[in-house]
């Protein structure tokens, strides 16, 4: 079955009543978490980003917290899964401030394990990072890009 264009679904949507429409949106979010996720953030999250940034943080660091390292590859997949779970949440926000944010933030994570394990891979998926930042960086207003660039001086 071929999906349908997001103009298409934009008029289907305006035809719909209020009620309808709640019902859609709950169907949706019973059928896959990353719907339900961004039907969250969408509702509850999206109009304070600070607080958004914050609870992003705090989820990196219980994450963090809970790492047992048994091999190199087991340590590398968890680090990995970290870089993911930060990258699903700033899709939702579409926010650049947001996105640089939280890739300093999962910089500064990353940063002890590249210090202290020689690995290509480990080092591949920090210097990744730090060009997303690169790219980000010249799309915010210049008070925020000064802040962050301090920020990014301290992880590299």
């Amino acid at each position: 079955m071929k999906s349908a264009s997001i103009n298409d679904l934009k008029y289907a949507l305006q035809d719909l009543s209020a009620k309808e429409l709640i019902q859609v949106c709950l169907r949706m979010s019973k059928h896959s978490k990353e719907s339900k996720e961004l039907l969250t953030y969408l509702l509850f999250e999206a109009d304070n980003e600070l607080q958004y940034i914050e609870n992003i943080k705090a989820e990196l660091d219980d994450y963090f917290d809970g790492i047992i390292v048994l091999t190199f590859s087991n340590l590398l997949k968890k680090l990995r899964k970290a870089v993911r779970i930060a990258n699903k949440h700033i899709k939702f926000s579409g926010s650049k401030h947001v996105e640089v944010a939280v890739l300093i933030y999962i910089c500064g994570k990353l940063k002890p394990y590249v210090r202290s394990i020689s690995s290509t891979a480990l080092f591949n998926l920090y210097q990744r990072q730090l060009i997303k930042i690169e790219k980000a960086l010249p799309k915010l207003n210049e008070d925020l890009q000064f802040d962050y660039k301090e920020e990014i001086k301290n992880i590299q």
